[in-house]
Protein backbone atom coordinates (compact mmCIF):
# COMPACT_ATOMS: atom_id res chain seq x y z
CA UNK A 1 0.00 0.00 0.00
CA UNK A 2 3.17 2.36 0.98
CA UNK A 3 4.83 1.63 -2.24
CA UNK A 4 1.72 2.13 -4.48
CA UNK A 5 1.52 5.14 -2.72
CA UNK A 6 4.47 6.41 -3.30
CA UNK A 7 4.21 5.42 -7.14
CA UNK A 8 0.59 7.19 -7.99
CA UNK A 9 2.47 10.08 -9.70
CA UNK A 10 3.18 7.11 -12.84
CA UNK A 11 -0.78 7.37 -13.01
CA UNK A 12 -1.03 9.99 -15.69
CA UNK A 13 -2.76 10.70 -18.77
CA UNK A 14 -0.59 8.29 -21.00
CA UNK A 15 -1.92 5.54 -18.14
CA UNK A 16 -5.35 6.79 -18.57
CA UNK A 17 -5.71 6.37 -22.32
CA UNK A 18 -3.68 2.95 -21.96
CA UNK A 19 -6.56 0.45 -23.71
CA UNK A 20 -5.10 -2.45 -21.49
CA UNK A 21 -5.27 -0.47 -18.32
CA UNK A 22 -8.90 0.29 -18.90
CA UNK A 23 -9.63 -3.26 -19.70
CA UNK A 24 -8.19 -3.98 -16.40
CA UNK A 25 -10.17 -1.68 -14.76
CA UNK A 26 -13.15 -2.69 -15.83
CA UNK A 27 -12.49 -5.96 -15.35
CA UNK A 28 -12.08 -5.16 -11.91
CA UNK A 29 -15.30 -3.22 -11.39
CA UNK A 30 -17.35 -5.59 -13.00
CA UNK A 31 -15.72 -8.99 -11.06
CA UNK A 32 -18.22 -11.30 -9.97
CA UNK A 33 -15.97 -12.05 -7.23
CA UNK A 34 -15.92 -8.50 -4.60
CA UNK A 35 -15.28 -5.91 -6.65
CA UNK A 36 -16.50 -3.44 -3.76
CA UNK A 37 -13.00 -4.70 -2.08
CA UNK A 38 -11.01 -3.91 -4.82
CA UNK A 39 -12.53 -0.81 -5.03
CA UNK A 40 -11.89 0.09 -1.39
CA UNK A 41 -8.63 -0.88 -1.34
CA UNK A 42 -7.89 1.10 -4.64
CA UNK A 43 -10.20 4.28 -3.47
CA UNK A 44 -7.65 4.10 0.17
CA UNK A 45 -4.44 4.10 -1.66
CA UNK A 46 -5.75 7.14 -3.99
CA UNK A 47 -5.44 4.74 -7.14
CA UNK A 48 -9.27 5.53 -7.93
CA UNK A 49 -9.34 8.96 -8.06
CA UNK A 50 -6.13 9.17 -9.62
CA UNK A 51 -7.47 6.83 -12.81
CA UNK A 52 -10.67 8.06 -12.42
CA UNK A 53 -10.21 12.04 -11.93
CA UNK A 54 -13.61 12.99 -11.67
CA UNK A 55 -14.37 10.46 -8.88
CA UNK A 56 -11.23 12.16 -6.93
CA UNK A 57 -14.00 15.05 -6.04
CA UNK A 58 -16.30 12.56 -4.38
CA UNK A 59 -13.55 10.99 -1.94
CA UNK A 60 -14.06 12.21 1.22
CA UNK A 61 -16.88 14.15 0.14
CA UNK A 62 -19.89 14.71 3.19
CA UNK A 63 -23.29 15.19 2.40
CA UNK A 64 -24.77 17.32 5.49
CA UNK A 65 -27.62 16.31 6.01
CA UNK A 66 -29.63 13.31 8.38
CA UNK A 67 -30.34 11.32 5.03
CA UNK A 68 -27.08 10.37 4.00
CA UNK A 69 -25.02 8.34 6.52
CA UNK A 70 -21.89 8.04 4.34
CA UNK A 71 -18.95 10.11 1.83
CA UNK A 72 -20.36 10.46 -1.59
CA UNK A 73 -16.86 7.84 -2.57
CA UNK A 74 -18.44 5.39 0.32
CA UNK A 75 -21.67 5.78 -0.90
CA UNK A 76 -20.53 4.51 -4.71
CA UNK A 77 -18.62 1.70 -3.29
CA UNK A 78 -21.47 0.25 -1.07
CA UNK A 79 -23.47 0.71 -4.13
CA UNK A 80 -21.52 -1.16 -6.14
CA UNK A 81 -21.04 -4.17 -3.43
CA UNK A 82 -24.81 -4.11 -3.47
CA UNK A 83 -24.98 -4.75 -6.86
CA UNK A 84 -22.36 -7.42 -6.49
CA UNK A 85 -23.92 -9.00 -3.79
CA UNK A 86 -27.54 -9.39 -5.35
CA UNK A 87 -26.21 -10.79 -8.72
CA UNK A 88 -24.30 -13.33 -6.32
CA UNK A 89 -28.17 -14.12 -5.08
CA UNK A 90 -27.14 -12.95 -1.48
CA UNK A 91 -29.92 -10.77 -1.21
CA UNK A 92 -32.53 -12.73 -2.50
CA UNK A 93 -34.87 -12.76 0.70
CA UNK A 94 -35.01 -9.28 1.03
CA UNK A 95 -35.37 -8.53 -3.08
CA UNK A 96 -36.32 -11.69 -4.95
CA UNK A 97 -37.50 -9.08 -8.32
CA UNK A 98 -33.94 -7.56 -8.53
CA UNK A 99 -32.40 -11.05 -7.76
CA UNK A 100 -34.57 -12.26 -10.80
CA UNK A 101 -34.08 -9.38 -12.76
CA UNK A 102 -30.58 -9.34 -12.93
CA UNK A 103 -30.21 -12.42 -14.62
CA UNK A 104 -31.82 -11.00 -17.59
CA UNK A 105 -29.73 -7.66 -17.64
CA UNK A 106 -27.90 -7.71 -21.38
CA UNK A 107 -25.08 -4.87 -20.10
CA UNK A 108 -23.24 -5.90 -16.76
CA UNK A 109 -20.73 -3.32 -17.73
CA UNK A 110 -23.13 -0.53 -18.50
CA UNK A 111 -25.01 -1.45 -15.27
CA UNK A 112 -21.88 -1.40 -12.56
CA UNK A 113 -20.64 1.88 -14.52
CA UNK A 114 -23.72 3.22 -14.33
CA UNK A 115 -23.50 3.04 -10.37
CA UNK A 116 -20.01 4.09 -10.46
CA UNK A 117 -20.67 7.35 -11.87
CA UNK A 118 -24.65 8.01 -10.89
CA UNK A 119 -23.47 10.48 -8.01
CA UNK A 120 -20.01 10.98 -9.22
CA UNK A 121 -21.17 14.65 -9.49
CA UNK A 122 -22.87 15.60 -6.02
CA UNK A 123 -21.04 19.02 -4.76
CA UNK A 124 -20.23 20.19 -8.41
CA UNK A 125 -21.88 23.26 -9.51
CA UNK A 126 -25.21 22.13 -11.23
CA UNK A 127 -27.82 19.15 -11.02
CA UNK A 128 -25.43 16.12 -10.27
CA UNK A 129 -27.49 14.22 -12.41
CA UNK A 130 -26.55 16.14 -15.84
CA UNK A 131 -23.71 16.77 -14.82
CA UNK A 132 -22.58 13.19 -13.94
CA UNK A 133 -24.23 12.05 -16.81
CA UNK A 134 -21.70 14.54 -19.25
CA UNK A 135 -18.72 13.02 -17.29
CA UNK A 136 -20.05 9.45 -18.51
CA UNK A 137 -20.43 10.64 -21.69
CA UNK A 138 -16.80 11.22 -21.85
CA UNK A 139 -15.62 8.54 -19.61
CA UNK A 140 -17.17 5.02 -20.50
CA UNK A 141 -15.44 5.40 -24.35
CA UNK A 142 -12.44 5.54 -22.61
CA UNK A 143 -13.17 2.68 -20.20
CA UNK A 144 -14.01 0.60 -23.84
CA UNK A 145 -17.82 0.23 -23.30
CA UNK A 146 -19.65 0.57 -27.04
CA UNK A 147 -21.57 3.38 -28.27
CA UNK A 148 -25.22 1.96 -27.09
CA UNK A 149 -23.61 1.06 -23.42
CA UNK A 150 -22.48 4.09 -22.87
CA UNK A 151 -25.82 5.55 -23.95
CA UNK A 152 -27.27 3.48 -21.80
CA UNK A 153 -25.18 4.62 -18.72
CA UNK A 154 -25.43 7.99 -20.05
CA UNK A 155 -29.58 8.11 -19.51
CA UNK A 156 -29.23 5.69 -16.18
CA UNK A 157 -27.07 8.34 -14.35
CA UNK A 158 -29.07 11.29 -15.94
CA UNK A 159 -32.44 9.30 -14.68
CA UNK A 160 -31.03 7.58 -11.62
CA UNK A 161 -33.70 8.90 -9.74
CA UNK A 162 -36.70 8.81 -11.52
CA UNK A 163 -37.99 5.24 -10.21
CA UNK A 164 -37.37 5.77 -6.50
CA UNK A 165 -39.21 9.48 -7.24
CA UNK A 166 -41.86 7.96 -8.82
CA UNK A 167 -42.79 5.14 -6.12
CA UNK A 168 -42.37 7.56 -3.59
CA UNK A 169 -43.97 10.81 -4.93
CA UNK A 170 -46.70 9.50 -7.28
CA UNK A 171 -49.83 7.31 -6.67
CA UNK A 172 -49.01 4.00 -8.27
CA UNK A 173 -52.96 3.39 -9.00
CA UNK A 174 -53.39 6.31 -11.56
CA UNK A 175 -52.67 4.99 -15.06
CA UNK A 176 -50.66 8.19 -16.06
CA UNK A 177 -48.44 7.95 -13.60
CA UNK A 178 -47.23 4.49 -15.13
CA UNK A 179 -47.52 5.72 -18.68
CA UNK A 180 -45.52 8.60 -17.76
CA UNK A 181 -42.97 6.95 -16.57
CA UNK A 182 -43.13 4.32 -19.42
CA UNK A 183 -42.41 7.02 -21.72
CA UNK A 184 -39.43 7.74 -19.79
CA UNK A 185 -37.90 4.89 -19.84
CA UNK A 186 -38.95 3.38 -22.89
CA UNK A 187 -37.39 -0.48 -22.92
CA UNK A 188 -37.98 -3.41 -20.95
CA UNK A 189 -33.96 -3.54 -20.60
CA UNK A 190 -34.02 0.06 -19.04
CA UNK A 191 -36.30 -1.10 -16.71
CA UNK A 192 -34.38 -3.60 -15.39
CA UNK A 193 -31.21 -2.10 -15.22
CA UNK A 194 -33.22 1.00 -13.55
CA UNK A 195 -34.63 -1.29 -10.93
CA UNK A 196 -31.15 -3.12 -9.73
CA UNK A 197 -29.45 0.80 -9.82
CA UNK A 198 -32.46 2.07 -7.45
CA UNK A 199 -32.40 -1.09 -5.27
CA UNK A 200 -28.27 -0.94 -4.48
CA UNK A 201 -28.57 2.90 -4.71
CA UNK A 202 -31.25 3.34 -1.65
CA UNK A 203 -30.03 0.11 -0.07
CA UNK A 204 -26.29 2.27 0.21
CA UNK A 205 -27.81 5.15 1.74
CA UNK A 206 -27.62 4.05 5.29
CA UNK A 207 -28.56 1.27 7.26
CA UNK A 208 -32.47 1.08 7.41
CA UNK A 209 -33.30 3.32 5.11
CA UNK A 210 -34.35 0.61 2.76
CA UNK A 211 -37.44 -1.27 4.01
CA UNK A 212 -40.06 -3.82 2.89
CA UNK A 213 -42.20 -0.71 2.06
CA UNK A 214 -40.12 1.14 -0.65
CA UNK A 215 -39.52 -2.62 -1.84
CA UNK A 216 -43.13 -3.22 -2.35
CA UNK A 217 -43.58 0.14 -4.32
CA UNK A 218 -40.81 -0.52 -6.53
CA UNK A 219 -42.22 -4.08 -7.48
CA UNK A 220 -45.74 -2.48 -7.59
CA UNK A 221 -44.20 0.08 -10.34
CA UNK A 222 -41.80 -2.28 -12.15
CA UNK A 223 -44.67 -4.96 -12.96
CA UNK A 224 -47.28 -2.03 -14.35
CA UNK A 225 -44.24 -0.53 -16.40
CA UNK A 226 -43.77 -3.84 -17.68
CA UNK A 227 -47.55 -5.21 -18.44
CA UNK A 228 -47.55 -1.75 -20.26
CA UNK A 229 -44.12 -2.50 -22.45
CA UNK A 230 -45.47 -5.68 -23.44
CA UNK A 231 -48.36 -4.02 -25.16
CA UNK A 232 -50.81 -3.98 -22.63
CA UNK A 233 -53.44 -0.72 -22.88
CA UNK A 234 -53.55 1.00 -19.64
CA UNK A 235 -57.39 1.59 -20.02
CA UNK A 236 -58.83 -2.17 -20.76
CA UNK A 237 -56.61 -3.21 -18.74
CA UNK A 238 -57.53 -0.89 -15.66
CA UNK A 239 -61.16 -2.16 -16.97
CA UNK A 240 -60.83 -5.63 -16.55
CA UNK A 241 -58.73 -4.92 -13.00
CA UNK A 242 -62.12 -3.73 -11.49
CA UNK A 243 -64.42 -6.23 -12.70
CA UNK A 244 -61.35 -8.61 -11.28
CA UNK A 245 -61.12 -7.33 -8.10
CA UNK A 246 -65.15 -7.40 -7.41
CA UNK A 247 -65.68 -10.69 -8.61
CA UNK A 248 -63.31 -11.78 -6.35
CA UNK A 249 -64.38 -9.94 -3.64
CA UNK A 250 -67.77 -11.51 -4.10
CA UNK A 251 -66.65 -14.92 -3.97
CA UNK A 252 -64.35 -14.33 -1.15
CA UNK A 253 -67.64 -12.57 0.89
CA UNK A 254 -70.00 -16.04 0.06
CA UNK A 255 -70.51 -16.49 3.56
CA UNK A 256 -72.27 -13.06 3.89
CA UNK A 257 -75.95 -12.07 2.49
CA UNK A 258 -76.24 -11.13 -1.09
CA UNK A 259 -77.22 -7.76 -0.46
CA UNK A 260 -74.26 -7.39 1.84
CA UNK A 261 -72.25 -9.04 -1.16
CA UNK A 262 -73.47 -6.70 -3.70
CA UNK A 263 -73.60 -3.76 -1.58
CA UNK A 264 -69.66 -4.28 -1.16
CA UNK A 265 -68.95 -4.45 -4.62
CA UNK A 266 -71.01 -1.57 -5.73
CA UNK A 267 -70.59 0.89 -3.30
CA UNK A 268 -67.17 2.14 -4.30
CA UNK A 269 -66.14 4.46 -7.46
CA UNK A 270 -63.46 2.76 -9.75
CA UNK A 271 -60.27 4.32 -8.12
CA UNK A 272 -61.35 2.38 -4.97
CA UNK A 273 -60.67 -0.95 -6.94
CA UNK A 274 -57.08 -0.58 -8.15
CA UNK A 275 -55.52 0.60 -4.74
CA UNK A 276 -55.45 -2.26 -3.15
CA UNK A 277 -54.65 -6.55 -3.35
CA UNK A 278 -58.02 -9.04 -2.84
CA UNK A 279 -56.83 -9.48 0.99
CA UNK A 280 -57.15 -5.99 1.59
CA UNK A 281 -60.15 -5.40 -0.02
CA UNK A 282 -61.88 -8.75 1.77
CA UNK A 283 -60.74 -6.85 5.36
CA UNK A 284 -62.01 -3.93 4.58
CA UNK A 285 -65.25 -5.56 3.30
CA UNK A 286 -65.92 -7.02 6.67
CA UNK A 287 -65.06 -3.98 8.47
CA UNK A 288 -67.97 -2.02 6.52
CA UNK A 289 -70.36 -4.95 6.91
CA UNK A 290 -69.99 -5.49 10.46
CA UNK A 291 -70.01 -1.68 11.51
CA UNK A 292 -73.29 -1.25 9.31
CA UNK A 293 -75.15 -4.38 10.92
CA UNK A 294 -74.00 -2.89 14.11
CA UNK A 295 -75.14 1.08 12.74
CA UNK A 296 -71.70 1.80 14.08
CA UNK A 297 -70.49 5.24 12.77
CA UNK A 298 -66.93 4.75 13.50
CA UNK A 299 -64.89 1.30 12.94
CA UNK A 300 -61.12 0.29 12.64
CA UNK A 301 -58.81 -1.84 11.89
CA UNK A 302 -55.20 -2.53 12.20
CA UNK A 303 -53.21 -5.22 10.14
CA UNK A 304 -49.41 -5.35 10.41
CA UNK A 305 -46.99 -6.80 7.46
CA UNK A 306 -44.08 -7.22 9.31
CA UNK A 307 -41.66 -8.02 5.25
CA UNK A 308 -43.17 -4.50 4.16
CA UNK A 309 -42.33 -2.91 7.89
CA UNK A 310 -45.58 -1.42 8.29
CA UNK A 311 -49.25 -1.36 9.74
CA UNK A 312 -52.53 -1.12 7.51
CA UNK A 313 -54.89 1.20 9.80
CA UNK A 314 -58.55 1.27 8.21
CA UNK A 315 -60.71 4.16 9.74
CA UNK A 316 -64.49 3.99 8.34
CA UNK A 317 -66.98 6.46 9.68
CA UNK A 318 -69.00 9.09 7.90
CA UNK A 319 -67.13 11.48 5.44
CA UNK A 320 -66.86 15.28 6.45
CA UNK A 321 -64.67 18.16 5.95
CA UNK A 322 -61.27 17.86 7.49
CA UNK A 323 -61.63 14.34 8.37
CA UNK A 324 -58.42 12.86 6.59
CA UNK A 325 -56.68 15.79 8.90
CA UNK A 326 -58.05 14.90 11.58
CA UNK A 327 -56.77 11.72 11.44
CA UNK A 328 -53.55 12.31 10.37
CA UNK A 329 -53.16 14.78 13.19
CA UNK A 330 -54.69 11.57 15.82
CA UNK A 331 -51.69 9.19 14.19
CA UNK A 332 -49.43 11.93 15.33
CA UNK A 333 -50.47 12.18 18.26
CA UNK A 334 -50.32 8.73 19.25
CA UNK A 335 -46.33 8.42 17.82
CA UNK A 336 -47.01 7.06 14.37
CA UNK A 337 -45.36 7.55 11.02
CA UNK A 338 -47.77 7.73 7.84
CA UNK A 339 -45.27 6.32 4.95
CA UNK A 340 -48.87 6.27 2.34
CA UNK A 341 -52.01 6.98 2.64
CA UNK A 342 -55.40 6.43 0.97
CA UNK A 343 -59.07 8.21 1.24
CA UNK A 344 -62.23 7.21 -0.42
CA UNK A 345 -65.36 8.12 -0.21
CA UNK A 346 -68.65 5.62 -1.29
CA UNK A 347 -71.76 6.51 -3.18
CA UNK A 348 -73.65 6.74 -0.08
CA UNK A 349 -71.32 8.92 1.58
CA UNK A 350 -68.78 7.43 4.20
CA UNK A 351 -65.18 7.56 3.95
CA UNK A 352 -62.98 4.57 4.23
CA UNK A 353 -59.53 5.84 4.69
CA UNK A 354 -56.39 3.58 5.15
CA UNK A 355 -53.31 4.75 6.06
CA UNK A 356 -49.48 2.88 6.20
CA UNK A 357 -47.94 3.89 9.35
CA UNK A 358 -44.58 3.05 10.94
CA UNK A 359 -43.23 4.23 14.25
CA UNK A 360 -40.38 5.76 14.94
CA UNK A 361 -37.26 3.35 14.28
CA UNK A 362 -38.81 2.72 10.65
CA UNK A 363 -40.67 -0.56 11.89
CA UNK A 364 -44.64 -1.52 11.41
CA UNK A 365 -46.70 0.34 14.16
CA UNK A 366 -48.99 -2.84 15.09
CA UNK A 367 -48.52 -3.96 19.23
CA UNK A 368 -52.10 -3.74 20.82
CA UNK A 369 -51.30 -0.98 23.55
CA UNK A 370 -50.40 1.36 20.51
CA UNK A 371 -53.14 0.35 18.39
CA UNK A 372 -55.22 0.54 21.33
CA UNK A 373 -54.24 4.17 22.03
CA UNK A 374 -54.15 5.17 18.29
CA UNK A 375 -57.95 4.06 18.64
CA UNK A 376 -58.50 6.30 21.78
CA UNK A 377 -57.35 9.08 20.01
CA UNK A 378 -59.16 9.23 16.80
CA UNK A 379 -62.53 8.55 18.95
CA UNK A 380 -61.10 11.83 20.93
CA UNK A 381 -60.32 13.67 17.91
CA UNK A 382 -63.08 12.91 15.68
CA UNK A 383 -65.21 14.03 18.87
CA UNK A 384 -63.94 16.81 19.36
CA UNK A 385 -63.02 16.17 23.11
CA UNK A 386 -59.14 17.51 22.26
CA UNK A 387 -57.53 19.49 19.34
CA UNK A 388 -54.21 17.12 17.75
CA UNK A 389 -52.10 20.81 17.54
CA UNK A 390 -52.71 21.29 20.70
CA UNK A 391 -51.53 18.29 22.08
CA UNK A 392 -48.36 18.35 19.34
CA UNK A 393 -48.00 21.76 20.50
CA UNK A 394 -47.09 21.12 23.83
CA UNK A 395 -45.35 18.48 23.69
CA UNK A 396 -41.50 18.92 23.39
CA UNK A 397 -39.50 18.42 20.17
CA UNK A 398 -38.46 15.01 19.16
CA UNK A 399 -36.10 15.38 16.54
CA UNK A 400 -34.03 18.11 18.02
CA UNK A 401 -30.88 17.12 15.47
CA UNK A 402 -32.82 18.53 12.49
CA UNK A 403 -32.68 22.28 13.97
CA UNK A 404 -29.25 22.12 12.84
CA UNK A 405 -30.43 22.06 9.38
CA UNK A 406 -32.07 24.98 7.05
CA UNK A 407 -34.93 23.46 4.99
CA UNK A 408 -36.56 26.40 2.57
CA UNK A 409 -39.92 25.42 2.83
CA UNK A 410 -40.69 24.77 -0.98
CA UNK A 411 -44.18 24.05 -2.62
CA UNK A 412 -45.06 22.85 -5.82
CA UNK A 413 -47.94 21.57 -8.51
CA UNK A 414 -48.47 19.16 -11.25
CA UNK A 415 -51.63 19.04 -13.03
CA UNK A 416 -49.69 16.84 -15.85
CA UNK A 417 -49.22 14.20 -13.50
CA UNK A 418 -52.90 12.87 -12.96
CA UNK A 419 -56.15 12.87 -15.32
CA UNK A 420 -58.14 13.53 -12.36
CA UNK A 421 -56.88 15.35 -9.94
CA UNK A 422 -53.78 18.17 -9.20
CA UNK A 423 -50.80 16.66 -7.89
CA UNK A 424 -49.40 19.49 -5.13
CA UNK A 425 -46.07 18.60 -3.69
CA UNK A 426 -44.70 20.39 0.02
CA UNK A 427 -41.16 19.97 1.14
CA UNK A 428 -40.30 21.32 4.26
CA UNK A 429 -37.97 21.10 7.81
CA UNK A 430 -39.78 17.68 9.12
CA UNK A 431 -41.30 17.66 12.71
CA UNK A 432 -43.90 16.75 14.94
CA UNK A 433 -47.53 17.17 13.07
CA UNK A 434 -45.85 18.15 10.31
CA UNK A 435 -48.41 16.06 8.32
CA UNK A 436 -51.21 17.36 9.80
CA UNK A 437 -50.62 21.06 9.51
CA UNK A 438 -49.89 20.59 5.77
CA UNK A 439 -53.40 18.55 5.63
CA UNK A 440 -55.30 21.32 7.70
CA UNK A 441 -54.04 24.17 5.30
CA UNK A 442 -55.41 22.36 2.03
CA UNK A 443 -59.02 21.81 4.04
CA UNK A 444 -58.60 25.00 5.22
CA UNK A 445 -58.11 25.75 1.42
CA UNK A 446 -61.26 24.26 0.25
CA UNK A 447 -60.04 21.06 -1.26
CA UNK A 448 -60.20 17.34 -0.67
CA UNK A 449 -56.95 14.80 -1.12
CA UNK A 450 -58.06 11.60 -2.50
CA UNK A 451 -54.83 10.29 -1.59
CA UNK A 452 -51.03 10.98 -0.36
CA UNK A 453 -47.63 9.59 -0.30
CA UNK A 454 -45.97 11.02 2.49
CA UNK A 455 -41.88 10.28 3.00
CA UNK A 456 -39.04 11.70 5.32
CA UNK A 457 -35.57 11.96 4.10
CA UNK A 458 -33.73 12.78 7.49
CA UNK A 459 -34.60 16.24 8.10
CA UNK A 460 -36.56 16.71 5.10
CA UNK A 461 -40.17 15.48 4.91
CA UNK A 462 -41.48 15.49 1.50
CA UNK A 463 -44.81 15.21 1.15
CA UNK A 464 -47.31 14.86 -1.87
CA UNK A 465 -51.25 15.32 -1.96
CA UNK A 466 -53.60 14.31 -5.29
CA UNK A 467 -56.29 17.24 -4.41
CA UNK A 468 -59.68 18.31 -5.99
CA UNK A 469 -61.90 21.62 -5.54
CA UNK A 470 -65.15 21.11 -3.76
CA UNK A 471 -66.64 20.76 -7.13
CA UNK A 472 -64.33 17.24 -7.69
CA UNK A 473 -62.25 18.80 -10.18
CA UNK A 474 -58.52 20.35 -10.93
CA UNK A 475 -57.13 23.55 -9.43
CA UNK A 476 -56.25 24.98 -12.55
CA UNK A 477 -56.80 28.96 -11.95
CA UNK A 478 -53.42 30.85 -11.50
CA UNK A 479 -54.72 32.82 -8.61
CA UNK A 480 -56.42 30.17 -6.72
CA UNK A 481 -53.03 28.29 -6.97
CA UNK A 482 -50.98 31.39 -5.22
CA UNK A 483 -53.74 31.33 -3.03
CA UNK A 484 -53.47 27.48 -1.81
CA UNK A 485 -49.35 28.23 -2.24
CA UNK A 486 -49.34 30.75 0.38
CA UNK A 487 -51.14 28.96 3.01
CA UNK A 488 -49.40 25.98 2.90
CA UNK A 489 -46.15 28.41 2.84
CA UNK A 490 -47.25 30.22 6.35
CA UNK A 491 -47.84 26.59 7.74
CA UNK A 492 -44.86 25.55 6.69
CA UNK A 493 -42.76 28.40 8.77
CA UNK A 494 -42.30 26.85 12.32
CA UNK A 495 -42.51 30.70 13.53
CA UNK A 496 -45.95 30.96 11.81
CA UNK A 497 -47.66 27.90 13.84
CA UNK A 498 -49.60 29.25 16.46
CA UNK A 499 -48.71 28.00 20.10
CA UNK A 500 -45.81 25.71 19.05
CA UNK A 501 -42.13 27.05 19.88
CA UNK A 502 -39.75 26.72 17.13
CA UNK A 503 -37.77 23.84 16.93
CA UNK A 504 -34.41 25.78 16.55
CA UNK A 505 -32.83 27.25 19.59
Amino acid sequence: LRTITRSLHLIDDKLRDDDEANRLFLEVLTSRRDPERALRWMNEAGVLGRFVPAFDHAVGLMQFNMYHHYTVDEHLIRAIGNIAAIERGELKNEHPLSTDVIKRVQSRAALYCAILLHDIAKGLPGDHSVVGAQIAERLCPRLGLSAADTAAVVWLVREHLVMSDTAQKRDLSDPKTVRDFVATVQSPEMLRLLLVLTVADIRAVGPGVFNGWKGQLLRELYYEAEALMSGGDAKPGRAARIETAKASLRERLSDLPPSVRERAATRHYDSYWVAFEDDAYERQARLMAKADDRAELFAMAAASDAFHAITEITIYTPDHPGLFSKLAGAIAVSGGSIVDAKAFTTTDGFALDVFSVQDAEGEAFGDPARIARLRENIVKTLSGEFSPRRVIAERPARKKRAAAFAVPPRVGFDNEASTTATVVEVEGLDRQGFLYDVTQALFESGLSISSSIVATYGERAIDVFYVRDGYGHKITHPERLKSVEARLLKVLSEQALEGREPLRA
